[in-house]
């Protein structure tokens, strides 16, 4: 048995060698922590001001994002080197208060909910998203206390029909300084952040933003769905139909159950296949598939589709749908200048 034993050498070496192992596991933990705490105390703290229903659906996308154990599955090159990790919603009523802790109270990340303290809130943040709305964007933002809070901060603007030069007139009446001014986005998502589908359109103005504010942007709008960019003056329509295209896909789902309903399919499955349906040609064109291509594809001569197809065309409905689109793009480019009966007869 004594041949068997190691040395006494041997063993000292090994245990030594563990020494050392165990010694340069706990050097590099605590590089670890201090690195993390900093990483932490780098972060930046956004404020939402309106923090309504948009706000709060952008607000639970970031915190799905930061909740342990998600960030390191979900960080790619296009994370930014810095994110928000404090949070304001600002709000007036009690009743918008109670909402938003309901709504994101089930999240690890904390939320500081602050009511009629826009200024204050703007002054702890480094981001600002203004989320309220539109005919109120002058009395939030055109006085000094705001402005000043504000100073070389970044400014995301969700507001419909207000583009970016008309919150710039209102913060900087006179001109725009040339140092400490704030960065101006403008965002349009639409309802369907809340199930992290929206379609975001970011608007690029000349001068384009700062590369680290655009990045920013882009990464907070792509933790609720897609985001696009287009010029300033296609915001309008892209709001007519990112914004308000949700509502007139609502009315085509439900004249598609209806159909069904009167054909004695019952209601809860009709509804069910009709937005599975829409759902369904949505992943088609998103995947590549041109919408003509996919309509024809499907549309045998003398079969059922074609029939159906001649009923659409004979109703206009490409026609209709298309003039609601630019009706509504009429009426976003007025709702920011104050315009009152902005939906008021036409010819």
């Amino acid at each position: 048995m004594a041949r068997d034993l190691a040395p006494d050498w041997i063993l000292q070496g090994a245990l030594a060698e563990q020494d050392k192992s165990a010694q340069w596991f706990k050097h590099k933990l605590a590089n670890m922590t201090t690195e993390n705490s900093t990483d932490r105390a780098k972060g930046l703290t956004l404020t939402v001001i309106g923090c309504g229903t948009l706000g709060t659906a952008i607000l639970g996308g970031i915190f799905e994002f930061l909740d342990p154990g998600k960030t390191d599955d979900k960080t790619d090159d296009d994370t930014p080197d810095r994110l928000p990790t404090m949070f304001n919603a600002c709000v007036r009523s009690d009743s918008s208060a109670a909402r938003i802790r309901k709504e994101l109270g089930n999240y690890k990340t904390p939320i500081n909910v602050r009511q009629n303290d826009n200024v204050a809130a703007t002054k702890e943040a480094d981001v600002i998203i203004l989320g309220c709305k539109p005919y109120a964007t002058a009395s939030i933002l055109g006085n000094d206390d705001m402005r000043n809070a504000l100073q070389g901060k970044l400014l995301i603007s969700i507001l419909a029909g207000v583009p970016e030069t008309q919150i710039s007139s209102i913060l900087y009446p006179s001109s725009v300084p040339k140092e400490g001014a704030c960065t101006i986005i403008r965002a349009m998502p639409n309802t369907a952040a809340s199930i992290r589908e929206s379609m975001t359109v970011l608007s690029t103005p000349s001068p384009p933003p700062p590369a680290d504010h655009l990045k920013l942007t882009t990464w907070i709008f792509s933790r609720i769905g897609r985001v696009s960019t287009l010029p300033p003056n296609l915001m309008d329509a892209a709001t007519a139909l990112c914004g308000s295209g949700p509502a007139f896909t609502a009315v085509f789902i439900e004249s598609l159950a209806l159909g069904a309903i009167t054909m004695g399919i019952p209601k809860e499955s009709a509804y069910e296949m009709a937005a599975q349906t829409v759902r369904g040609m949505s992943g088609l064109v998103l995947g590549g598939e041109h919408p003509a291509v996919a309509r024809d594809r499907v549309s045998s001569p003398g079969g059922c589709t074609v029939g159906g197809l001649v009923v659409l065309e004979e109703g206009g409905v490409r026609g209709t749908v298309s003039r609601a689109v630019r009706e509504a793009t009429v009426v976003a480019s007025q709702l920011g200048e104050g315009v009152k009966n902005v939906n008021g007869t036409r010819r």
